[in-house]
């Protein structure tokens, strides 16, 4: 403890050690001490000398301090400790009293090479992955920072290293999760670099929620009015974007883009924005950009631009457009971003259209825009910058082309309002070189493929001066043109006739008409050709090579209509005054110019300077398709140029027929699509009534259902009516046949009474006859004959006694019988009836069967009902039976008109055929010549982009 204490700058005895020496000391005590508080200490002091002995302790102490990490986990105090020790030694951030001019290089060096040390095994940077895990703050604070500057010096190396280690990334996605703000705050940080220039590792951050998340962090922030957090988070947002369609696509279908649009929200009262502010808002608009940048796949961008749309954000924009206050540099980026949200996009570009700036009275946004931009006093940035917005509404949008060049005409020019027109035409002639270059180029992206509009803006007529007649607008430029340095302008010179020629040759390429306007004007080919014969300096050598360009366009495009200025006769001067070879060196000029590289590679006009704006995007695609044709024209001879007029005809008249078949072709399409509607409207209507006549047909059932419930309700009480009777009808008898054996039974009870009255009168005979034999017997035993006599008739009278007994018997067998089976009859009447098995009267057998009777009529009149009933549902089923058969017939009728256009269009497409066939054989012959001849996909895709146009221009009707 002594030997730290004199480390630590305590008092201690004798001389004291170098600093080497002392570290070399520490780094023993590191790797020999026993005690974890020993070796606590060292690394602490370790940590207090890596500061002013980077160099010392990196070399000797850097492995002890990796074992440390290794073996004393458990105590977070060394670990933090070494941790932060690693970092002084790797980190280039020094304090600022620390640097000096000489050392920054030797500091870079030092911290990439101990980089390179640390990163050589795999295992420390997965260990330092492991141990920002750690929840300890004294851990995971310093270990975030470490990784941090380990990626800012060897990016790829440790990149690799965490996208192959098992869950690598999605560790370090934690710690935006965590409720320590420092922490969460470096998280960030190290999330930057870490996505830096690395497809793959952005794609797995994004899909680890990482959008979500920053996008929570923005706004608990507080959006643009937060704090360097929010820079930070906006930044990761750039890197995890841009250049990323993946995460582009990824970001607008988790509808994150709405969540943009609360950014730029502004108040009133735009003044004494903040640093920070100006800085968060300038990253959110470039966040915008990153999404709709023109070098996006086009499907991409349109689907974003749409996105903003419909949220809203393109509207928030526009609102800080036109809003009063705003810093420069915030509006300037604000028009750029303006400009790429509606560039393509026929949707947004008309909204934009329709803005109005706020002002008495109201004028339109573009019109408060173009003031700006031929405005001299403006920053030049602000300047190229509406230019770029002007350009990006005008990009693919004929309606909006056709709205500018409208202001221009005679019949729509407005005295008492400045029109976009009479803006143009002010700064194409105003003594400003900036303003006449952004005017021309301006003009040209109004002309930009469209030939019906440069045909129409031949007409537009300028007053010169008092007194003077009027001059057509191609006149005034070509005159402008040819005066050259004899006009004092503020700026370029060559930046004015730059911008003129670019406008000419747009004007004047593909189409005839204007080239003749061009030529009608004897002094246009003596000036360019003057101009292209001289020999001047390097600045002029670019004009020399547009004059050359715009000569060349008016020989290509010369339909012949002058005579003193066709083809040959052009070809002619140009050979005896230029020189054929002098004339392609000249043109080549424009190519080979540094500025024009610069222009060709993105669309937005970015210059350093003034001076530098001389090419416009657009014109270098046009530059480049015609630079080749015209050469090869240059050379051709007269018979040549008449076999390819020939063939221009021929071409024109099957352009012509195409253009024809087209446009038939077009009609019976949207014929065919009407028909279709209808089909699919029939086709509705059909299954709207099979739905009536299914539920028709289902309460039918229902009906049919009720009915047979009904029907075997009636049955039960049919049955239980024959149930009366049929206790009645048991054996075989019937009522009538009860009544009758009833009265059977009355007679056979009659017949036995007589029998027994008959019987008990027999009896009396016996009884009488052998009363007086008793009481004479005696008196009579003397006379033998009457003894004999009286015995016989006792003796017959026995007999029939015997037989009337038998016979007796035999009727009271009979009668019990009888009796039995009334018994049996009464039983069964009681149990079926118990009115008539209690012995109901007459009456009440009447009353029963009156009641059944009323019961069945009652049934009776409810079958008569359902079947009413059923009959008229049967007729609904019958008329919708019909309208079915109506309908249907109707659909095939409509198929077969269908079918009879699709063959129509069949037979359509095979004369399209052969005419493509003969198109391609006159092609071939062509290019046989050596005559130039348009694709015909350039030509399809003209035509389809107008289609796409039309049926935008039709959806926003």
């Amino acid at each position: 403890m002594n030997f730290l204490r004199g480390v630590m700058g305590g008092p201690s005895a004798g001389p004291q050690p170098s600093g080497a020496e002392t570290i070399q000391k520490l780094c023993d005590r590191v790797a020999s001490s026993t005690l974890l508080d020993d070796r606590r200490d060292a690394v602490r002091a370790l940590k207090s000398l890596s500061k002013k002995y980077r160099l010392e302790v990196g070399t000797q102490a850097m492995e002890h301090l990796i074992h440390v990490l290794q073996t004393d986990r458990s105590d977070s105090e060394i670990i933090g400790y070494a941790l932060d020790t690693l970092y002084n030694v790797i980190s280039n951030d020094l304090e600022e009293e620390e640097q000096e001019e000489n050392l920054p290089k030797q500091i870079d060096d030092l911290g990439s090479q101990f980089t390179e040390i640390f990163i050589k095994q795999q295992e420390n940077v997965t260990l330092l992955l492991s141990l920002v895990e750690e929840f300890d703050f004294h851990v995971r604070w310093p270990g975030v920072k470490l990784l941090t500057s380990l990626l800012k010096q060897q990016g790829p190396q440790v990149q690799q290293i965490i996208l192959v280690s098992p869950m690598g990334v999605s560790r370090l996605m934690d710690l935006l999760a965590d409720s320590r703000e420092v922490i969460r705050n470096d998280g960030v940080l190290l999330l930057q670099q870490l996505t830096k220039s690395n497809a793959a590792i952005q794609k797995i951050v994004a899909f680890e929620n990482a959008f979500e998340r920053l996008l929570d962090i923005i706004t608990e922030e507080g959006n643009s009015d937060g704090g360097i957090v929010v820079e930070d988070c906006l930044l990761l947002l750039q890197n995890l974007l841009k250049n990323n369609n993946s995460n582009q696509n990824f970001f607008k279908e988790g509808s994150y883009i709405q969540r943009m649009k609360p950014w730029f929200e502004v108040g009133d009262d735009n003044c004494g924005w903040s640093a920070q502010k100006v800085t968060n808002l300038h990253l959110m608009l470039q966040l915008v950009r990153v999404l709709v940048s023109p070098t996006n796949p086009p499907g991409a961008t349109s689907s974003c631009q749409k996105a903003m749309f419909l949220c809203g954000l393109l509207q928030q924009l526009c609102t800080i457009l036109m809003a009063t206050g705003v810093p420069a540099d915030i509006l300037t980026e604000t028009i750029n971003t303006v400009s790429e949200v509606i560039r393509g996009c026929q949707m947004n570009q008309d909204y934009f259209a329709s803005v109005n700036a706020p002002s008495n009275p109201p004028r339109p946004a573009i019109v408060v825009l173009l003031m700006s931009m031929v405005n001299e006093r403006q920053p030049f940035v602000l300047r190229c910058a509406v230019l770029y917005c002007f350009q990006c509404f005008l990009y693919k949008n004929q309606k909006g082309q056709g709205e500018i060049v409208s202001t221009l005409l005679p019949s729509t020019i407005d005295g008492n309002s400045v029109s976009a027109g009479q803006l143009l035409c002010g700064g194409l002639f105003s003594t400003d070189s900036l303003s006449n270059w952004c005017a021309a180029v301006a003009l040209a992206h109004a002309l930009q493929e469209n030939a019906s509009l440069k045909e129409q803006l031949l007409r537009v007529q300028l007053a010169t001066s008092i007194g003077n007649p009027p001059v057509s607008l191609l006149q005034q430029c070509t005159n402008i043109l040819s005066q050259g340095d004899k006009i004092d302008r503020r700026g370029s010179k060559v930046q004015t006739r730059v911008g003129l020629l670019m406008l000419l040759c747009t004007w004047l390429s593909n189409c005839s008409i204007a080239v003749t306007h061009f030529l009608h004007n004897t002094a246009n080919i003596p000036f360019l050709t003057g101009q292209i014969a001289e020999n001047l300096g390097e600045e002029e050598q670019l004009v020399q090579g547009l004059c050359a360009l715009l000569l060349g366009i008016s020989i290509y495009y010369n339909d012949n209509s002058l005579e003193n200025y066709r083809k040959e006769k052009l070809k002619q001067l140009i050979e005896k005054r230029i020189g054929r070879e002098n004339f392609i060196e000249k043109l080549g000029f424009i190519s080979k110019h540094e500025l024009y590289s610069r222009a060709a590679q993105k669309p937005q006009p970015s210059f350093s300077s003034p001076d530098h704006m001389m090419f416009d995007h657009e014109f270098t695609k046009l530059v480049k398709e015609l630079e080749g044709v015209i050469s090869k024209a240059i050379y051709k001879s007269s018979e040549e140029d008449k076999k390819e007029e020939e063939v221009k005809k021929t071409l024109e008249q099957h352009d012509n027929i195409v253009t024809h078949y087209k446009k038939v072709i077009r009609e019976q399409d949207q014929e065919l699509e009407e028909l279709k509607q209808r089909v699919n409207t029939l086709t509705s209507q059909n299954e709207q009534l099979q739905a009536t006549v299914t539920q028709q047909v289902s309460q039918i059932q229902q009906h049919k259902d009720q009915y047979n419930l009904l029907k075997v309700q009636l049955g039960k009480d049919t049955q239980h009516h024959n149930s009366h009777a049929d206790t009645f009808q048991v054996n075989g008898f019937q009522t009538e046949e009860v009544s009758r054996l009833k009265e059977e039974l009355e007679e056979w009870k009659t017949k036995h009474e007589l029998l027994q009255g008959q019987l008990r009168e027999r009896e009396a005979v016996p009884e009488q006859l052998t009363s007086p034999q008793l009481e004479m017997g005696t008196a009579e035993q003397s006379s033998q004959t009457s003894k004999s006599g009286g015995l016989e008739h006792s003796d017959e009278l026995q007999k029939e006694l015997e037989m009337l007994r038998s016979q007796i018997q035999l009727q009271a067998a009979e009668i019990s019988k009888l009796q039995m089976e009334n018994q049996k009859l009464q039983i069964m009447n009681a149990a079926a009836d118990p009115v008539l098995g209690d012995g109901a009267t007459a009456a009440d057998s009447s009353e029963v069967e009156r009641r059944l009777q009323q019961e069945i009529k009652d049934l009776k009149s409810e079958v008569k009902a359902l079947s009413e009933e059923k009959e008229v549902l049967k007729q609904h089923l019958d008329s919708s039976s019909s309208t079915v058969a109506i309908l249907q017939d109707e659909k095939s009728k409509l198929q077969q008109e269908v079918a009879e256009s699709k063959k129509e269009q069949d037979d359509l497409l095979v004369l399209l055929a052969d005419q493509d066939q003969k198109l391609l054989a006159l092609k071939v012959k062509l290019k046989d010549l050596g005559v130039p001849v348009e694709d015909e996909d350039d030509i399809e895709s003209g035509d389809q982009g107008d289609e796409d146009e039309d049926g935008d221009e039709e959806e926003q009707d």
